[in-house]
């Protein structure tokens, strides 16, 4: 068992409705994006050094935010809706609203960052259960800040 201190375990709800504790995959600790443990505290340093530029300059930051396309034309889900993504976030205005995301997901563990950069808002959710949405979540924050009236 991992012996980080303080740190959280995820859940996944059983077909019974019991709760079993559950980790990363022991293989996802090998890949890019797996075996780092942060916590809210951190991801806020994170977001305010990528916000006020003191981690990339605007222009090392301009090609996450620029789409890339592999083919001859944009990449689309099954639903039709095209799909645009920078290196390393996915790029969907939200409500008229220039947004910039990305979720994760391991074993009981779901994640969201949903960053508005125009609107200086960035929304976080961690959750170390399987059954809520977080993305789902976190749009029910920014729709509290993004439709505030002046």
């Amino acid at each position: 068992k991992n012996e980080v201190p303080h740190r959280a375990y995820g859940h996944t709800k059983e077909k019974d409705g019991t709760w079993r504790e559950t980790d990363q995959s022991p293989t996802s600790a090998v890949l890019g994006d797996g075996g780092i443990y942060t916590s809210i505290d951190d991801l806020e340093k994170w977001d305010r050094a990528l916000r006020e530029h003191t981690l990339l300059s605007e222009a090392e930051m301009q090609p996450a935010l620029t789409p890339v396309e592999p083919t001859s034309a944009p990449a689309k889900f099954r639903s039709g809706k095209t799909l645009s993504y920078g290196f390393g976030w996915f790029l969907d205005p939200y409500q008229g609203h220039r947004r910039m995301y990305h979720d994760g997901e391991t074993m009981g563990f779901l994640t969201t960052i949903q960053r508005f950069p125009d609107d200086n808002l960035t929304v976080i959710v961690l959750a170390n259960r399987t059954d809520v949405d977080p993305q789902a979540l976190a749009l029910k924050v920014a729709d509290l800040y993004l439709t505030k009236k002046p």
